[in-house]
């Protein structure tokens, strides 16, 4: 699960799968002129150091046919940036250019960052989600390109503060990637045009998975000595709902997102149930406010359904892949995880072997999709074209938090209905200080508010 964030970067986890990644699925032999800024070199910084962070500068890096350079890097965490960096020249020596005097840390480090680029540079942002409309107001006011982290948006007030920016970005013609990188799967691609040109007929139902042990911060402990409120659950954001929109928006969005792309459009409502189950274990108490499993359907206005089920619990069935289901056949979407090759299509509803009548053939350069995001954002850069994928990443964010609401509250959510809420998790966030109140507070017993369905009217705890 590679766009998970840990502790410390985990250099071995980005440094090998940089080592492979695809050059030039769309800049391959292409003579880039250098029409960026009156300048062939652009300019990174790094905006959130972690392992997801660093990984996303790897790729940018790795772009060939371009001249990139990372030139500033920013976190909250004081360690991360320096660690960062040092993983990163490991295998990028020459294009880390990060003196100690552009590592900044703390909360306004993003502004420091991004002041020591020039128009028509770009910034990388990923940091909790939290943050994100924070950062990209910023970055918007300074002229810069982006790519972002998913999810764009947790709540229904960020949601249409992030398609109000955005406007204003598209205005200023900046290129904005989001992190959704199934849609530059090349063999999904593929397939999609298939399910388009009438390959599965009229679709009826889809149906995601991803159902494994705990990963990641999904779960955590009491909040030790020695650090702050703020600081632990940002650490620990997919515990925390305002962080993050917990495990269900951060870890499910990409099943979500494609699915959502395989049907054509968005649901209109969801329904659904989760639970939590064992939070006393023999490892001691946990404390988040996950669910350790949720079941989502949702609907889409011709009535179609769409269902969705999540499980982080140690010793049960895996399953992580995806299926859509069609008047003449059926298809795997993602074969493994998030979007793993190879897409399958099936004259049956059953998917075996006999049944299948095609699988996607992807050229090696071209199989990795957060390699091929980069080459297309850089390629729209270059070449100044309309490029911005953040009006579907909000609504991907917010049909997933539509599941996750569904499941908090036990009540049936619309898309309009979060959309247009007044619930924001954490409406002080760009005044956030380390040693503030952090949005949500423990009780006297260290123990969070949890959602309650049916006891919370539309309020997730």
């Amino acid at each position: 699960m590679r766009r998970t964030n840990s502790d410390s970067i985990s250099r071995r986890t980005f440094l090998s799968d940089s080592s492979r990644l695809a050059a030039g699925s769309v800049l391959a032999g292409l003579a880039l002129p250098t029409v960026h800024s009156g300048r062939g070199k652009i300019r990174i910084a790094l905006v959130g150091c972690g392992g997801r962070g660093c990984g996303a500068a790897a790729n940018a890096l790795s772009v060939k046919g371009a001249e990139i350079e990372l030139v500033a890097m920013a976190d909250v965490f004081a360690n991360k940036p320096r660690a960062g960096r040092e993983a990163l020249q490991e295998q990028f020596e020459q294009k880390v250019n990060v003196p100690d005097d552009r590592l900044f840390t703390g909360f306004s480090s993003f502004k420091q960052a991004m002041d020591c680029l020039s128009p028509g540079d770009v910034v990388i942002l990923t940091t909790p989600p939290a943050f994100r409309w924070v950062h990209y107001q910023y970055a918007i006011e300074k002229g810069l390109h982006v790519f972002m982290e998913k999810p764009v948006t947790i709540d229904g007030p960020t949601s249409k503060r992030m398609l109000a920016l955005n406007e204003k970005a598209k205005q200023k013609n900046l290129k904005v990637g989001v992190g959704l990188m199934s849609r530059h799967n090349v063999g999904m691609q593929e397939l999609e045009k298939r399910i388009r040109d009438g390959a599965l007929g009229e679709i009826l139902m889809m149906r995601g998975y991803r159902m494994h042990a705990p990963a990641a911060f999904f779960r955590s402990k009491k909040k030790p000595e020695g650090i702050s409120e703020v600081m632990y659950q940002i650490q620990r954001f997919h515990s925390f709902l305002w962080a993050s929109g917990g495990n269900f928006s951060d870890f499910n969005i990409h099943i979500v997102d494609h699915l959502c792309w395989m049907k054509g459009a968005f649901p209109v409502k969801a329904q659904a149930v989760g639970g939590r189950h064992y939070r006393e274990t023999k490892e001691g108490r946990w404390v988040d406010q996950n669910f350790d499993a949720y079941a989502v359907e949702y609907t889409f206005a011709d009535g179609t359904k769409m269902f969705f089920d999540g499980r982080c619990m140690p010793d049960c069935h895996i399953e992580y892949r995806s299926y859509a289901h069609g008047t003449k056949g059926a298809a795997i979407v993602s074969s493994n995880a998030d979007c793993g090759l190879p897409s399958r299509i099936y004259k049956a509803q059953t998917t075996t072997e006999a049944d299948a009548i095609w699988t996607s053939e992807v050229p090696e350069d071209q199989r990795d999709p957060y390699q091929n995001e980069w080459n297309s954002l850089i390629a729209a850069i270059v070449e100044d074209r309309p490029y911005n994928e953040v009006d579907n990443g909000v609504r991907t964010s917010l049909v997933t938090s539509m599941g996750r609401m569904a499941a908090h509250t036990g009540q049936e959510i619309t898309y309009d209905e979060i959309l247009n809420g007044d619930f924001e998790f954490a409406p002080d966030v760009e005044r956030m200080t380390e040693d503030g109140p952090a949005p949500v507070m423990p009780d006297k017993d260290g123990l969070y508010p949890v959602p309650m369905p049916g006891l919370k009217g539309k309020r997730e705890y």
